[in-house]
């Protein structure tokens, strides 16, 4: 028998489906047809239920199941195809990058089948100007630091260190980003 993780624990309760549901539906809005930066950032706002700066950009279709713990910070840019399983909380810091079809999963289950219907989650932190290439995913309790870079489709499943690229499955430091 496996051991149960650490992490929050969901077991599905009426108040998190209903925010769930509410975020779904906000988002088949968002991805529905063309919409200004201004109203992209206005579906993000209700989303996240929080402020979010007139320089932060989204381009759809952009997925979330819930946006309650999801936070952007300032010029912050989130490409095409994107996917936040954000239950555990998401917080993209100010000037990050992540490039299209980047998952960020906050969730995961017990490898105990006995447990394994339980949700567990560990929040991630994209940190300032860090950068995320094409088709990155990035796990559960996982901080990306500041001015790091992920290449493209790699699979982060431990912390990031600043000014580090890494690359890879699982993603590996690579080495130190170049300063001009």
């Amino acid at each position: 028998m496996g051991t149960k993780p650490t992490g929050k624990d969901y077991v599905g309760s009426d108040e998190l489906y209903t925010g769930v549901h509410k975020t779904m539906r906000l988002c088949a809005e968002l991805n529905t047809g063309y919409h200004t930066e201004e109203e992209v950032r206005e579906y993000l706002r209700q989303i996240t239920e929080s402020e979010v700066d007139d320089s932060v950009r989204v381009f759809p279709p952009f997925n979330i199941n819930y946006g309650p713990k999801t936070r952007f910070g300032r010029d912050s840019f989130v490409n095409f195809g994107c996917t936040f399983l954000a239950i555990g909380g998401i917080t993209i810091e100010e000037g990050a990058f992540i490039g299209p079809h980047c998952v960020l999963a906050t969730e995961f289950h017990p490898e105990d089948p006995a447990t394994r219907h339980s949700l567990l989650t560990k929040p991630i932190v994209i940190g300032r100007n860090a950068w995320l290439g094409a088709d990155v995913k990035v796990l559960a309790g996982v901080t990306i630091g500041e001015n790091a870079i992920v290449a493209a489709g790699s699979v982060v499943t431990k912390d990031v260190p600043p000014g580090m690229i890494v690359a890879g499955s699982p993603a590996k430091v690579i080495r130190p980003i170049n300063k001009q």
